[in-house]
C-alpha cells in the first residue's frame, strides 16, 4: 500500500520575504545609482543605438532621464521623459506589493500571463513608439 509522503514543513517568514525583498533592492539600488549618476549630461551612459543610427526614438528612450527625474521626486520631468516608463514604476509597485504580502502570508506568487496580454503589451509598446516619433506626438518624445 503506497502512502504518500508527508507536506514540507512551512517556510519561515525571513525565507518567504527573501525573494521579494532581494528584487526590491536591487531595483532600490539601481533607482539609487541612477538618481546619482545624471543621465542628462554626457558620457555617463551609452546612446541608444536605435536613436543615434536611425534618428527614431524606442519606448526606452528617455527611461533613464526618466528614472533620475522620478527618483528626485520630479513626477512632471519623469512623466515627460518617458510616461510609458512611469506607467511601469506603478505596475512594478503594484506588483511588489502584492507579492510582498502574498510572501507574508505564505501564499506562493505566481505571474501567469497569457499571450494575449503579450500581444497587448506589444502592441502598446509600439503604439507608444509610433505615436512618439510623428509630429503630433511630440509632447511624448522625451
Amino acid at each position: 500500500m503506497y502512502v504518500p509522503p508527508p507536506p514540507p514543513p512551512p517556510r519561515s517568514l525571513a525565507r518567504r520575504l527573501a525573494a521579494p525583498v532581494a528584487t526590491l533592492a536591487g531595483v532600490v539600488a539601481a533607482f539609487a545609482y541612477v538618481g546619482a549618476v545624471d543621465p542628462n549630461e554626457p558620457g555617463h551612459y551609452p546612446v541608444c543605438p536605435l536613436l543615434r543610427f536611425t534618428g527614431i526614438y524606442c519606448p526606452g528612450c528617455g527611461g533613464l532621464r526618466s528614472a533620475h527625474a522620478f527618483a528626485h521626486g520630479d513626477l512632471p520631468a519623469a512623466l515627460g521623459a518617458n510616461a510609458l516608463a512611469v506607467v511601469g514604476y506603478g505596475i512594478f509597485a503594484v506588483v511588489m506589493a502584492v507579492w510582498l504580502i502574498r510572501a507574508v502570508r505564505g501564499v506562493p506568487m505566481r505571474l501567469a500571463v497569457s499571450p494575449v496580454w503579450w500581444w497587448g503589451i506589444g502592441a502598446v509598446l509600439a503604439l507608444f513608439t509610433l505615436v512618439r516619433n510623428l509630429p503630433f506626438g511630440s509632447a511624448l518624445a522625451p
